[in-house]
């Protein structure tokens, strides 16, 4: 199943043609909905540099009741929604569109793999599980003939897989829809509680309130004006000093290996509390600044230079409310929270230290130095307007060109997506875990970490031609941490 370097990717999303229609509609079906346009940002994952679909990953407790699954879907939320009931289809002038149907056959998009996905005799069921997720990175996509998604339910793993093309929405309105879909048996009356979001406190009372407020409309102005200019250099030509993890220009086409980073909420939380006013996305960055030193190190003893900038690309949630929200808030264009693909990326500067020689507290303090300027600018909200007008009048070539070359010249992104706090069900089988990565990427590093049940899994891929060994980048997250968390023991005790 792996791919050959070089070897180009389908598109994912081919355009149908008019007999498609018919496989899941007649003419007096297509007059009952009419046609929605495909956003700006939905079209830009249509392209071929960076089509990308969403891998969400769920552990079974139960072995897997193929029937019970099925029939959960047919009457779940989730097939009631336009995005999961609709065709892309091409218009009279080309332009892409959604296209709802009157049916969605449920057999055509539940995929049962009932052997192994491993030939090896002795195997560790998240290995092999990974190892296909790894496959279905760089492998051939949804077929256009059908709503741009599949569940692959994997009987000897006990576990399925969600494929959904990213033109449906992002990971926070899919993280939604999911925990109002599949709600625990004891939670049919209410939604699942996702992780809270503390509320901003901007009260100025006097005139020292006014002098704060000044500093920090120049503070904003300063930094996203330094961001902005950084953020198009990247998209042009400045580039990150070549490392072991570097990716760049076709190396999405390259073979993929995945590997599982598991952390503790709780003890994100303790970590967090070391430092004042943390958060835990500080945290994550500072885990993932600690952990890539300490990597670095085990690849190139004393090869790089101390204080070594490497650029990510960090995914960030646009809405205005982080909380789960009800379907028919989602589905409100006003709301502040509305469905689809409301994100945008901002560069993270981390910076190598040799592992050996720094406080594990201090790559927290210096995350949270970085994040905080990132939360003081207005760079994301400026990379995700440009990318809209950039879509809407240069057309999605140069927009997708554009972005290409931000991937191409930084060295990793990551994402963290709030993910139910309470335990889910599949057809009453309850989830024991929730992953989610996504199709590849040039960077030859790609993180995304999802919080469920007092625990967060970070999906690791990498292509294993640069990166041969992320089962030791996951260990070296979680030590990471775990040094945190005990540094963080020992100043509550002093």
């Amino acid at each position: 199943m792996e791919r050959h370097i070089g070897e180009r990717k389908e598109t994912r999303a081919n355009d149908p043609s008019s007999s498609s229609l018919s496989l899941c509609m007649g003419s007096s079906a297509a007059d009952k909905f009419s046609d929605e346009p495909i956003t700006p940002i939905g079209g830009f994952f249509l392209q071929p540099q960076m089509d990308q679909i969403i891998h969400c990953t769920m552990g079974f407790k139960n072995p897997i009741d193929i029937a019970a699954i099925k029939s959960h879907l047919k009457t779940s939320l989730l097939l009631s929604h336009p995005r999961f009931s609709s065709l892309m289809v091409r218009g009279p002038r080309g332009l892409k569109k959604w296209h709802r149907t009157s049916h969605v056959d449920v057999d055509h998009h539940v995929i049962v793999v009932h052997n192994p996905v491993t030939a090896s005799s002795n195997f560790d069921h998240e290995t092999a599980v990974n190892a296909y997720l790894a496959d279905l990175s760089t492998s051939s996509g949804l077929s256009a003939d059908k709503p741009l998604w599949e569940f692959h339910l994997l009987m000897a793993h006990n576990c399925g897989v969600f494929r959904i093309h990213h033109a449906l929405g992002d990971g926070a309105s899919l993280m939604s829809l999911f925990s109002e879909s599949f709600r625990g048996a004891e939670e049919e009356e209410k939604l699942p509680a996702l992780g809270s979001v503390g509320k901003k406190k901007n009260r100025v009372n006097g005139e020292k309130g006014w002098w704060v407020l000044l500093i920090g409309f120049v503070g904003m102005v300063w930094f996203s004006l330094i961001f902005v200019v950084e953020f198009a250099l990247r998209s042009l030509w400045v580039c990150d000093i070549k490392t072991e993890i570097s990716g760049g220009d076709g190396v999405e086409l390259w073979p993929r290996k995945l590997a599982t980073a598991r952390f503790k909420l709780q003890d994100m939380k303790l970590v967090k509390k070391a430092v004042p006013n943390a958060t835990i996305n500080d945290v994550l960055v500072g885990v993932v600044s600690a952990g890539l030193s300490r990597y670095l190190d085990h690849r190139t003893p004393n090869g790089l230079p101390e204080g070594l900038r490497i650029t990510g690309v960090v995914l960030v949630n646009l809405r205005e409310q982080h909380r789960l929200q009800e379907q028919s808030d989602l589905m409100k264009s006003n709301s502040g929270s509305s469905w689809g693909n409301k994100f945008s990326t901002f560069l993270l500067p981390i910076y190598y230290k040799k592992s050996s020689e720094t406080e594990p507290l201090e790559y927290l303090r210096r995350a949270k130095v970085i994040m905080d300027r990132k939360k003081q600018s207005l760079e994301a909200l400026f990379s995700y307007k440009i990318g809209c007008i950039l879509m809407t009048y240069l057309g999605a070539e140069i927009a997708t060109w554009l972005l290409y070359r931000i991937v191409c010249n930084t060295s990793f992104a990551i994402s963290n997506i709030l993910g139910p706090q309470e335990e889910i069900a599949v057809g009453g089988n309850p989830v024991t875990y929730l992953r989610v990565n996504t199709s590849s990427l040039p960077h030859a590093l790609t993180m995304h970490m999802v919080s469920y049940v007092e625990r967060a899994d970070m999906q690791i891929s990498v292509a294993k031609d640069i990166i041969p060994d992320p089962e030791f980048l996951a260990k070296c997250f979680e030590e990471a941490l775990l040094d945190m968390k005990e540094a963080a023991h020992c100043e509550t005790n002093d």
